[in-house]
């Protein structure tokens, strides 16, 4: 008797000890990306929310929610609202172990990933920082081919956060450590996850920088700016319009010359739902949609998406749609996301070469702006200055007879 009731005893034990372990607690988490010899960590934080648990991924100022959470046994799934990936885990102590898996098209690509709760740091800063990154930086990225950006970073203490500027557009919410002469940085976002480290040659220098693979370096340059994003792409010689015909995500072919957009200032954004700049500029066109457009203002997405199979491009599309409550319509190309494909199909424009691309067209059907790539909010007055200039563009079209 007394043997039969260790045996329950232990049984319960056990039960009560993988109970504990099975479930997501609440809180902050610290979450590592696994890339070869590289650990890229972001954190994240869990909550009860509507009955279901809710994920909010921290990128400085930003916090990207996360509705989609299962947990079934010993197992999470977690299917990000936006790019179309997800993460597979198992519970491992109190922790998780297994992938973010990307779908890119025909093909995954997996990354492994561990998560450990109640860790509140990104990167564990050993020393006091040696000098201040905080200002303006113009950074040269790669050698073969180099592009030459604008970082811009504030730190507090030991805590930096920022960006790099580039002509196609932003680098998002970075945030990470100076620890002792090192610099680190990261983002995760569900589509891209970026990884920034440098050492600190002084106040005024960056040295041996990796982005990922790719070298980079920078110096400080309270001066230092990128062309101007309106004179970076046009229309060819003897172009003036734009033409297209291209279905919606019911079917419906739509083109510039529909009745819907006689006599009316039309916004073109050339996007795909891959791409993080794109998405950041959706936010903001849904909210400029909902001013202009009751002045006579109408919005059409083009999408260039990683597959040319309708129903793959809808299904990825209509997720943005919801995630963002889209109002305008959104147009599959069947075209892929390589930029010849997008001069391809729309051969009036000239030097194509960034996701997103902007055509302002005015009421009588000409192209009179094109802006190329996207700064979001993670740039803070650059955004700012966006958002002025492109509505007193508008505001001028309006006004034309």
């Amino acid at each position: 008797m007394k043997f039969k009731s260790l045996i329950l005893l232990t049984g319960l034990l056990i039960t009560g000890h993988s109970f504990a372990q099975n479930k997501l607690s609440n809180g902050m988490w610290r979450g590592v990306l696994h890339q070869g010899n590289n650990e890229l960590p972001f954190n994240f934080t869990v909550k009860d929310t509507a009955g279901h648990k809710q994920i909010a991924i921290i990128n400085g100022n930003e916090h990207f929610k996360v509705n989609d959470v299962k947990v079934k046994g010993d197992s999470v799934f977690i299917q990000m609202p936006l790019f179309d990936s997800e993460f597979k885990l198992a519970f491992e102590g109190k922790g998780l172990k297994g992938s973010w898996i990307k779908h890119l098209g025909e093909r995954d690509a997996a990354t492994p990933f561990t998560a450990e709760p109640g860790v509140s740091y990104r990167f564990k800063a050993t020393e006091a920082p040696k000098y201040n990154v905080g200002g303006r930086w113009s950074a040269i990225i790669g050698i073969d081919h180099p592009d030459t950006t604008v970082a811009e970073f504030k730190q507090t203490g030991a805590k930096v956060t920022g960006t790099f500027l580039t002509t196609t557009g932003d680098y998002r919410f970075l945030e990470g450590t100076v620890d002792g002469d090192k610099l680190y940085l990261s983002c995760f976002d569900g589509g891209h996850a970026f990884l920034f480290t440098a050492t600190l040659k002084d106040d005024h220098t960056l040295t041996d920088g990796l982005f990922g693979r790719t070298p980079w370096h920078a110096v400080k340059d309270e001066n230092a700016k990128l062309p101007d994003a309106y004179t970076l792409t046009a229309l060819k010689p003897g172009y003036e319009k734009l033409d297209f015909s291209f279905p919606d995500l019911n079917g419906k072919k739509i083109s510039l010359s529909d009745s819907r957009f006689k006599n009316k200032v039309v916004i073109i954004e050339i996007m795909g739902s891959w791409c993080p700049n794109c998405m950041d500029q959706t936010a903001y066109l849904v909210q400029y949609y909902k001013k202009y457009h009751p002045k006579g203002v109408e919005v059409v997405d083009l999408a260039y998406e990683r597959t040319t199979d309708f129903n793959k491009s809808k299904a990825s599309l209509l997720k943005e749609k919801e995630h963002f409550n889209i109002p305008y319509p959104i147009l599959v190309t069947g075209y892929s996301s390589k930029p010849a494909e997008v001069s391809k199909s729309l051969p009036a424009i000239a030097n194509f070469f960034s996701f997103p691309t902007t055509l302002i067209i005015d009421k009588k059907g000409n192209v009179r702006k094109i802006y190329t790539g996207f700064s979001g909010p993670g740039t803070g007055e650059h955004y700012t200055e966006f958002v002025n200039q492109f509505e007193k563009i508008t505001d001028d079209l309006l006004a034309e007879k």
